[in-house]
């Protein structure tokens, strides 16, 4: 979700904004799931989640604890396997003898998303395309989706995909720095996006270009200068770009986003990438929904929420099935500006796709952040310690402070506005949880608290979540406990780690015995950002203990998912009922023809029938003019009989 470097921002989490607000008053399921949707966590997911080994059996490679000593390389593939399955001693690897059997094929839902990965078949005249460009605030990038003709089903939705090059590499393309460098000269936009763009006019079809809807997105670089500049920026970009390049693109297509409305597309990519809008398909975990004030409701199927933790910031995103009621009116104020409601579907009528979502972004809560308002906490409170009791505690290397958050023999400094602390790790990794709580309050009174702020509430019984970000980087990269979370093997393994010395760590590292991505910076603040991200997670959040549908994860399916797959598909689902209007008129006009050709078939046969029949009563009309003649004949030839006529002699007269 979030690039490993972030320092700033809250990363990838998140039509106008009034869109997303209420109006008034108003990782992977325990089960089947985990088969159904296999996120990816740098290759090791396929084993230590018990997915069958393509070679028949299951690969049990169990990495040893810290205190049994250097344990043995990772297997060249990068699995790991289930810990301690089948009684392997630790960092043996090897497949126990089990009866191989044959692997049954992968499903259609995995064939699928494996022709994801493929080249783009831009041959393919039926395909469509869409470009999105997100100017974030250290960089910009722009990326090609692609999807083929909507099924005709108004309840699903568009089969959006990320375009592929021939080398089925995705089609993205970053720039540096941010799109906020135009800022003082807005007629520099454009000519700073060309690049981009014509990245893209590269990818797409010549001819495709006229339809292909391309969206220019701002997030957080350009949500920090003043209005005015925003406008100018964009104003620029409306006037020039449809200039240099044919694409779909009008003035509602570029705009400044919220970090609400990023936060509800990272929410739309995910779930979409996982399948949970496919309503129809099987699944065990549902979720009823809600919908209005009618009490009406919906079953259908349950959809991830997503935590995630950048550098500076902490994001949270999840569905709330039922709208419930609001304690006070403060708290009902608060929730209008946290849930959004928005229907996927192509059509406003259908409620199958109409999501209502928390979501919130914690500035000063990313891990980073947290570790200078943690260093800033120390450096006072051990000033006004040494004052009161007159003591030089961390004043010299000779008298440090003792830091229950930095291994064990760690020395290091902090220097705060000239003053200086002298600090030495001491790994008491419960002592500095605790010491950590005070830090949910917020970093300052303007910023929102983690603690008092409205959440949405969760029903952990019935929910699953995915971590990302830093909450992969803390379970995966050192304690290798990346997937499926749980609260007291984390808690286990962060302080044995904690409790190590600071040498035995870095020669575990130059060892190689952790993750390829980690770094001496990681291994220096591990026992902090563990601790944090437990008491973010766990008196922050309020998770159980016990909960048992988080994962932590970096790739779903093999890659990572951005939030502008969910502006996409948000930006264009409308497109179905476009399709489906043409459909049903090609179809009107089919029937119209199959009708009429049956209505002039029967005309015909009725014309014939009426032209017949007038033949028929003329013959008729003929025949009975006819025996009207013959009947006067007879009359006038009996007339003549009965004349009477004179007696002879009469005539002469004489």
């Amino acid at each position: 979700m979030r690039g490993r470097a972030a320092a700033g921002g809250h990363g990838q989490l998140g039509p106008g904004a009034e869109l997303w607000h209420l109006p008034a008053g108003s990782a992977f399921p325990a089960r089947r799931g985990a088969r159904r949707d296999p996120a990816r966590v740098r290759g090791s997911a396929r084993r230590r989640w018990g997915w069958p080994s393509p070679w028949g059996c299951c690969c049990c490679w169990r990495p040893p604890s810290p205190a049994a000593g250097p344990r043995r390389p990772a297997p060249p593939d990068g699995t790991r396997g289930e810990r301690g399955r089948g009684g392997r001693a630790p960092g043996d690897w090897r497949c126990p003898p089990v009866l191989r059997r044959p692997v049954s094929p992968p499903g259609p839902r995995y064939l699928a998303r494996v022709e994801e990965l493929t080249a783009t078949d831009t041959e393919d005249s039926a395909l469509n395309y869409g470009v999105v460009v997100d100017c974030g605030s250290s960089g910009s990038r722009v990326f090609v989706y692609f999807w083929p003709p909507h099924n005709g089903n108004p309840h699903d939705l568009l089969d959006i995909r990320q375009m592929r090059d021939r080398s089925s590499r995705p089609v993205v393309k970053k720039i540096k720095p941010g799109i906020s460098v135009a800022a003082a000269a807005p007629e520099q936009a454009t000519p700073y996006l060309r690049p981009l763009l014509q990245f893209a006019a590269a990818h797409v079809p010549a001819e495709k270009h006229k339809e292909t809807p391309l969206y220019i997105l701002c997030t957080a670089g350009m949500r920090l200068l003043p209005e005015g500049q925003q406008a100018a920026i964009l104003e620029d970009l409306v006037r020039n770009v449809p200039l240099e390049f044919d694409f779909l693109f009008s003035k509602s297509h570029a705009e400044v986003i919220s970090g609400k409305q990023e936060g509800v597309y990272a929410w739309i990519g995910i779930n979409f990438v996982l399948g949970r809008f496919d309503h129809e398909d099987e699944e065990d975990a549902v979720v009823t929904v809600a919908l209005g004030d009618q009490g009406e409701s919906l079953v259908r199927k349950r959809t991830v929420g997503i935590l995630d933790m950048g550098g500076a910031s902490l994001q949270i995103a999840y569905e709330v099935p039922d709208s419930g009621a609001f304690s006070s009116p403060q708290q009902e104020e608060a929730a209008k500006s946290l849930l959004a409601e928005f229907n996927l579907g192509c059509d406003v009528q259908h409620t199958g796709h109409v999501y209502r979502v928390y979501v919130n972004t914690f500035l000063g809560f990313g891990g980073n952040f947290a570790r200078q308002r943690y260093e800033e906490l120390v450096l006072n409170q051990t000033y006004v310690h040494n004052r009161l009791h007159s003591q030089q505690t961390g004043l010299s290397p000779e008298t440090p402070f003792l830091d229950p958050c930095l291994p064990v023999g760690l020395e290091d400094t902090v220097a705060r506005g000239g003053q200086t602390l002298y600090v030495r790790g001491r790994g008491d990794w419960p002592a500095c949880a605790e010491l950590l709580q005070p830090l949910l309050a917020g970093p300052n009174s303007s910023q929102a608290s983690l603690v008092g702020a409205y959440k949405a509430p969760i029903d952990f019984g019935n929910s699953e979540f995915y971590g990302f970000s830093e909450f992969f980087y803390c379970t995966e990269d050192v304690l290798r406990l990346g997937g499926r979370y749980s609260a007291p093997t984390f808690t286990s393994a962060a302080q044995e780690y904690c409790s190590q010395r600071w040498e035995v760590l870095t020669q575990r590292f130059r060892g190689g015995l952790y993750s390829a991505h980690a770094d001496q910076h990681r291994l220096k603040y591990q026992c902090f950002k563990s601790a944090w991200m437990y008491q973010v997670l766990h008196q922050g959040f309020r998770f159980p203990l016990d909960y048992p549908s988080l994962r932590t994860a970096q790739l779903v399916y093999d890659r990572e998912v951005q939030w502008t797959l969910g502006a996409i598909l948000y930006k264009t689902r409308f497109l179905p009922l476009r399709d489906l209007r043409q459909e049903n008129i090609r179809q009107a006009h089919a029937s119209w023809l199959r009708l009429s050709f049956v209505y002039n078939h029967y005309l015909f046969f009725a014309c014939i029938l009426v032209v017949v029949l007038a033949i028929v009563l003329y013959l008729l009309r003929l025949r009975r003019i006819h025996h009207r003649q013959l009947r006067s004949a007879k009359l006038t030839q009996l007339w003549l009989d009965k004349v009477v006529v004179p007696p002879p002699g009469q005539g002469n007269g004489t």
